[in-house]
């Protein structure tokens, strides 16, 4: 449940701002990993592994340790996983998988991507996905 204050980090800003949770989260530079974890929509466990293999840049702070993300860090890091998303579907195109055409019979002539005779690829057999 979101509740609402007359009193926040914004108002020294913005006098008389009215907050919600949300409104103060995101104006805060810092964030804890199970802030992390709720924006990304994955366990506590998760967020600690992608900052411990190095995926998500982070620091450790205090005598306890406390590991933080800053805010930018963790849109650089949504914008990375966009763009390895992106050249995955570019490299595995759903139903456009080239196999080569193997056929005994003699009278069948194949051809090469420029028209030439030697090897041919075809698709599945399934309509193109866009």
């Amino acid at each position: 449940m979101m509740t609402l204050s007359t009193s926040c980090p914004l108002a020294d800003r913005m006098p008389g701002a009215l907050c919600d949770d949300r409104s103060v989260a995101e104006a805060q530079r810092f964030m804890t990993l199970a802030d992390v974890a709720e924006v990304l929509n994955i366990s506590s466990a998760q967020t600690y592994a992608l900052v411990r293999s190095g995926d998500l840049a982070a620091i450790k702070i205090g005598g306890r340790g406390q590991w933080r993300v800053e805010r930018a860090q963790l849109e650089d890091y949504i914008a990375r996983m966009y763009k390895q998303t992106a050249d995955f579907v570019t490299d595995h195109p759903l139903g456009r998988v080239e196999e080569p055409v193997t056929s005994d019979d003699p009278d069948t002539e194949t051809i090469d991507a420029e028209g030439d005779p030697e090897t041919e690829t075809v698709g599945t057999g399934r309509p193109p996905v866009d």
